[in-house]
């Protein structure tokens, strides 16, 4: 599928989704509106890039509540709140359950901008890190049991030979298992196994 970032405009006024669009047109991004959060959620995919420009007081389901239901997907994109001035805190509340900022209607063109191109960079690296934490879980899910309880040692900092007698096997078994471990996690230092653990929370 197409992957180039996307501003999702979700705002129950016409002319609020029009001005935007405008505006996201106007420096080449591409703008897809909404009219309710309900609508924005049945299109929902989250591998798609881009950023979220929600407005927070709408009839049916609120910004608030799409940011909730958002919240528990595996990814979604960033999110800035839209809000009228006497819904500043209910956006503040946003920005505390993680909106990277909210703007006061009406709003600011280039402050706008800023903030979405700020969106998008974040969204970006959210997914780079996302896409190699899996990449690292597919390979640790690979090892067997013993390869995992082998590799738990090697974190821990223990030699081959201390490995050995707590598993209660041979020197050269633990080396193999070692080996195994290396080569299915892709690693080719210890200390590049090491910095797998840490994304792994394999390390305290």
């Amino acid at each position: 599928m197409n992957n180039t970032p996307r501003v999702f405009i979700v705002d129950d006024d016409q002319q609020v989704r029009s001005a935007l669009t405008l505006l996201m047109e106007s420096v080449g991004l591409q703008a897809i509106t909404f009219s309710s959060a309900q609508d924005y959620l049945e299109q929902f995919e989250p591998t798609q890039s881009g950023c979220l420009i929600l407005d927070v007081r709408m009839p049916g389901m609120s910004g608030l509540d799409l940011q909730a239901r958002l919240s528990a997907e595996i990814t979604h994109p960033p999110i800035i709140v839209i809000t009228g001035h006497g819904d500043v805190p209910m956006a503040v509340r946003a920005v505390t359950a993680g909106a990277i900022d909210f703007i006061e209607k009406p709003f600011n063109n280039q402050s706008m901008l800023d903030n979405v191109h700020r969106a998008i960079a974040l969204d970006a690296k959210q997914r780079g890190e996302f896409s190699r934490f899996s990449d690292v879980l597919t390979c640790y899910n690979a090892l067997t049991p013993r390869e995992k309880e082998v590799l738990q040692y090697v974190i821990e900092g223990k030699r081959n030979k201390i490995i050995a007698i707590d598993m209660h096997i041979s020197q050269s078994t633990v080396e193999a298992h070692r080996a195994k471990v290396m080569d299915k996690m892709q690693a080719s230092t210890l200390s590049e196994l090491m910095c797998m653990a840490l994304l792994l929370k394999l390390i305290d």
